[in-house]
């Protein structure tokens, strides 16, 4: 199971593209509401989550994605559930995403030292030891970063090759007519 954590002022392309091309593919996807079920994102749109938070088995985690958006990554990042996802996923190997502002939380936490990561401008020094990319989206080991709503597309297909492999992300690609 992959959850995608959404929290009050997450952008909504960072969330919602991800989560359709990982069910496109296969992958089975949950919603999940931080302190509530219904979640308004950054540009006023409402999103029924599939859960929330603190009904989350981590059990079943294969992965997790945090979207960014403002204040949609300070939610996430002040959220004791998120954190404890965020830990559970690290301890375990299991694939973390984070897109936009979102890679500053994992960052913060220590998780970047040594990895190539990617950000939205002007979060970069909040990912400390993280070897700075300038690639849209990068994948490295267990993580997953992409710099902003227009690498949500090419986040969400290295999301799904990390889970199915290379050709799969790169026939869903070419059947959304995405070059």
């Amino acid at each position: 199971m992959i959850y995608v954590f959404l929290a009050e002022g997450f952008e909504e392309v960072e969330a919602l593209s991800p989560v359709d091309i990982l069910r496109r593919g296969g992958l089975e996807v949950k919603t999940v509401g931080v302190a509530s079920k219904t979640v308004v994102g950054s540009h006023g749109i409402p999103v029924v989550c599939d859960c929330e938070s603190f009904e989350t088995d981590f059990s079943n985690m294969d992965g997790i994605i945090l979207p960014g958006g403002m204040p949609g990554t300070l939610n996430l990042e002040k959220s004791v559930d998120v954190n404890a996802a965020i830990d559970f996923a690290f301890k375990n190997g299991r694939i973390i995403g984070a897109i936009c502002a979102a890679p500053s939380i994992l960052g913060k936490k220590g998780l970047l030292k040594g990895k190539s990561a990617t950000c939205f401008d002007g979060f970069e020094k909040y990912l400390s030891g993280a070897k700075l990319s300038d690639s849209p989206a990068v994948r490295d080991g267990q993580f997953i970063t992409a710099c902003g709503a227009g690498a949500a597309l090419d986040f969400g297909y290295l999301f799904l090759a990390a889970f199915k492999d290379e050709a799969t992300a790169e026939n869903l690609r070419r059947g959304m007519k995405y070059n």
